[in-house]
């Protein structure tokens, strides 16, 4: 693998972005019984709206990053299997919180499947927080935030006070 700086997507990276994706969801889907909503992404749709940052040339791991009013939801990091183990999700996760600060959002979240226990123990390890369980469809979720740093002299709004939803 060449290097790992995370950068926003081309249209060239979507075959990438797909392959990626699809090999490091796959495991979920005999898991869980359902397909995981980011293999199902429009992944073209996504990297023209500047919503995808990828890390690796070849691409080797992929964030998908949507921007909301008070928050900035992290629908979908992937590392390919052949990738594990050499920082590309560390640096994935810390990107995202790079790109949340200058936009001036107080938290990021995020959910991941119920099955899905190793993702129970990583995100606690990167100072997110289970909020809530929640059944959506076929989905069944936990769904987690971590709060960050207000800018210096800020004080951070309160996310609890507009509730916890996406």
């Amino acid at each position: 693998m060449t290097d790992d700086t995370v950068r926003p997507a081309a249209s060239a990276d979507v075959p990438g972005v797909k392959a990626v994706t699809d090999a490091a969801y796959h495991h979920c889907i005999e898991r869980t019984g359902v397909v995981p909503a980011p293999m199902e992404a429009g992944h073209t749709a996504n990297v023209a709206a500047g919503r995808v940052f990828v890390a690796g040339d070849p691409v080797r791991g992929v964030l998908v990053l949507v921007p909301e009013a008070d928050h900035l939801f992290l629908d979908s990091v992937a590392v390919h299997p052949d990738a594990h183990g050499r920082g590309v999700g560390r640096r994935l996760l810390e990107y995202v919180e790079a790109h949340a600060l200058p936009l001036g959002l107080p938290e990021v979240r995020l959910h991941t499947n119920a099955k899905m226990r190793e993702n129970q123990k990583l995100y606690p390890r990167f100072g997110y927080e289970l909020v809530e369980r929640r059944v959506e469809g076929v989905y069944d979720r936990f769904h987690y935030r971590k709060r960050l740093p207000a800018p210096t002299g800020q004080e951070p709004p309160n996310p609890d006070a507009r509730g916890f939803g996406h």
